[in-house]
């Protein structure tokens, strides 16, 4: 028979906009939302909101809420394909993955148990890289609210998957949130794939299986498959995702030193604008060598030298301090920065290229090949920035020449006494030679294949160029080199490798491409090291065995223009019950009658159903009226031994508000009505399971009334709450579970409980209404 529920209203909130989706937190006391303007609302359980992050874009909706166990990491999935995991705690986006398809639903799995699944591998090696390598410096110059999804650091917290289900059917896992652990796409393992929707798709309790939830043309089915990859390898598994998180974030950081780079250059080429870059912009390409060269000479100046050099010597100054300034910045992001990073990104493809030795371990996770060629690829790296480096040295060298040389001529010009520090020696007029001879080269042909157009592009490009004093600038761009870095005569590996070509093609050599930018090299690098996590991808992608198929029950064919909400009464919860080493599944496979499913992880392959429907039994007790036309709304598991049901009144008297009811179904209770089957290749449950009435199953289900229509339900067994929304999904309301009973202190009555409701959505009125300070 139907009982009362004890619960305590702890307050109701009119809310501002439609509330689409909501979660609990099963640590602390925070709750999710997402709005119907695609933003996600961060607040506390006494309604103190901590941070609300923008929607990503235009017509935006949430499809998906879940926090990272005990952390305060959620996971959001979008409608455009994006997933976004945000930070509660420091209130910013720490990561983003982007998909081509709308999301169903993306959630985080329980924590790993690494002491579980080691096995006879041991994953000691996860910060070994701190007693090496110096940590890498902040880059102060990046705004933080600037930054893209893929800009961010990664998330850090116990070990998980992440799993993304699409709408499409696909399914990607992400172990740590960082290495791509496979995906299936599940319209290969289906019959009628022009009527098919996926529900939901969960991981098992030992990450080595998963449970999907579908409709298969008229049947409601769930899809167990096994994979052997995930099984034999979580140990190596997480060894790997933990370098590939280490080699992602120097990514970013990688990508955040380039925009340094580039801002920092820019704020070169503007202190050098005013003056300098007018006066190259307006000489013919040649000119200007030619001309400074016969005043550094001869001493003889033309008109048009003559106008530029004008600016008083204080000027200058000015901006040759600014200049050599800025160029200073660029020589610590290159040296500090950059430097560093390549270093460490060489130590993290070091460290995979050895794992892949260990092919015992590692065999079915990385191709040695392919990690190698990483390696070769971050060498090059490596020696592109060097050779940036030496090209910024020259040039702030010759910046500091090409300056007090100016300094000098003015006030020679002027005729003012010129200080002796300013006099340059027999080398460094030499070098100022060069340099002036230098500054508008011949243009080398990097090929004899190009064509001529495109050699006269090139010419144009570099008459553009910003008073053409250097070479860094092309480094920062994505194109080739149109002034590469001279040969040294000194450096005999150079010439070692120009007359052997054989030492240029062995691989056990770092490659050197003289002609490839900074950007170029980097991207190439960026490739090849993707390339080095397509090898798990596909191995546990290729794993996914369909073990066996469970027909859970009949649906209603898809009629052609049929709205979703009009087909969609499929709603499920997923739990994994550690005590009992079960996977538990709830859903409802019509709007009267659901299904609890417990699948055994002892080895036994067994399955438990029961199956519960809301109305009464031909034998029930007389219940109240209500209880005749319910239907299921929503429902989650509650903890391992309870769940929550939320249901409302279908056919209303004319006059009559309708009613929703919350309802919470004791497990334990249900247990003796189960039935009992063995798992294999097909289940057929709908022929070999009773339905049973809630209200026939004794201190089964504890009713409580809900004023309105309630839409929505999230509830937290850990926390003790559950949360219903209900006037068309405006009005938030909490209620605090598992109360205990006192003397002073007795149950309330339903029209009492109704009451309570009703001022607080008249105190939600007043207080929306009240005008802001």
């Amino acid at each position: 028979m139907a009982q009362t529920s004890s619960m305590k209203l702890l307050g109701a909130r009119n809310m501002s906009c439609i509330v689409e989706r909501m979660e609990w937190n099963n640590k602390m006391d925070l709750i999710a939302y997402g709005t119907e303007k695609g933003e996600v609302v961060i607040q506390r359980l006494n309604w103190q909101k901590i941070v609300t992050f923008p929607t990503p874009g235009e017509d935006v909706r949430v499809r998906s809420l879940s926090w990272q166990m005990d952390e305060t990491l959620l996971a959001v999935g979008y409608s455009n394909g994006k997933v976004a995991l945000l930070d509660a705690e420091s209130e910013t986006i720490i990561s983003g993955l982007i998909y081509e398809d709308d999301i169903k639903k993306v959630y985080f799995s329980k924590a790993i148990n690494s002491q579980e699944n080691l096995g006879t591998y041991t994953c000691n090696a996860k910060d070994k890289h701190r007693k090496y390598l110096p940590k890498l410096q902040p880059l102060t110059n990046i705004d933080p609210c600037l930054k893209t999804l893929d800009q961010k650091s990664f998330p850090k917290g116990s070990p998980c998957f992440l799993v993304v289900i699409m709408r499409s059917g696909k399914v990607h896992l992400l172990l740590l949130g960082a290495l791509q652990a496979g995906s299936i796409d599940l319209t290969q393992h289906i019959m009628h794939p022009e009527q098919f929707d996926v529900y939901d798709v969960r991981l098992n309790g030992d990450f080595n299986a998963i449970y999907a939830l579908l409709r298969d043309g008229q049947e409601l089915k769930m899809l167990h498959f096994h994979n052997q990859v995930l099984q034999e390898c979580m140990a190596p598994m997480l060894e790997l995702a933990t370098h590939c998180a280490h080699i992602l974030e120097t990514k970013n950081y990688i990508n955040d030193t380039q925009q340094c780079l580039t801002e920092a250059w820019e704020t070169v080429q503007l202190e050098m604008d005013n003056k300098l870059t007018k006066y190259a912009n307006s000489q013919p390409y040649g000119q200007i060598s030619a001309d400074f060269l016969e005043l550094h000479v001869f001493g003889f100046a033309t008109f048009e030298v003559e106008e530029f050099l004008t600016l008083s010597e204080k000027g200058f100054k000015k901006i040759a301090n600014s200049v050599d300034l800025s160029l200073s910045n660029l020589q610590g992001l290159v040296f500090k920065q950059l430097n560093g990073s390549a270093i460490n990104m060489f130590y993290f493809l070091n460290t995979i290229a050895g794992f892949g030795r260990m092919s015992h371990f590692f065999e079915s996770l990385i191709s040695p090949d392919v990690a190698n060629e990483a390696m070769r690829a971050c060498g090059a790296f490596v020696l592109k920035v060097y050779e940036l480096q030496r090209t910024i040295d020259t040039l702030v060298y010759n910046m500091k020449l090409f300056h007090a040389w100016m300094i000098f001529t003015i006030l020679r010009l002027s005729h003012q006494e010129i200080p002796d520090e300013l006099v340059l020696t027999e080398d460094e007029n030499i070098a100022l030679a060069d340099f002036l001879c230098d500054m508008e080269p011949d243009i080398e042909d990097r090929s004899d294949d190009e064509d001529d157009k495109d050699d006269k592009d090139d010419k144009e490009e570099v008459v553009r160029g910003k008073f053409n004093l250097e070479r860094v600038g092309q480094y920062l761009d994505n194109a080739y080199l149109t002034q590469p870095y001279p040969k040294d005569p000194s450096q005999v590996w150079e010439e070692m490798v120009a007359e052997n070509e054989c030492l240029s093609h062995c691989k056990l050599f770092v490659p050197h491409d003289k002609y490839l930018s900074l950007v170029q090299q980097r991207d190439k690098m960026f490739n090849a090291i993707d390339a080095v996590f397509h090898k798990p991808t596909e191995s546990i992608s290729g794993s996914f065995k369909l073990a066996s198929t469970v027909i859970c029950g009949d649906l209603p064919p898809m009629e052609p223009g049929e709205g979703l909400e009009d087909r969609e009464f499929v709603t499920c919860s997923y739990y994994v019950n550690e005590a009992a080493r079960s996977d538990m599944l709830a859903c409802t496979v019509s709007w009267q009658e659901a299904m609890i499913l417990e699948v055994s992880r002892t080895g036994d392959c067994l399955v438990r159903c029961t199956r519960i429907q809301l109305h009464p039994g031909i034998f029930t007790a007389p219940v109240h009226e209500d209880y005749y036309n319910l239907r299921f709304v929503a429902l989650q598991f509650y903890n391992e031994s309870s769940l929550s049901l939320l249901a409302q009144t279908t056919n209303s008297n004319p006059g009559v508000r309708p009613h929703s009811y919350f309802i919470q179904f004791s497990l334990s209770a249900a247990r003796n009505q189960c039935t009992q089957h063995q798992m294999g290749p097909l289940v057929k449950l709908k022929d070999a399971t009773v339905t049973h009435s809630i209200h026939d199953i004794v201190d089964g289900a504890t009713f409580k009334g809900l004023d309105g229509v309630c839409e929505m339900l999230a509830v937290s067994g850990s926390r003790k709450v559950a949360t219903v929304l209900s006037d068309r999904k405006r009005k938030m309301t909490i209620f605090e579970m598992e109360i205990e009973e006192e003397e002073d202190d007795t149950e309330m009555s339903q029209a009492s409980f109704l009451d309570i409701s009703k001022e607080s959505v008249l105190v939600g009125v007043a207080d929306s209404e009240k005008p802001d300070p």
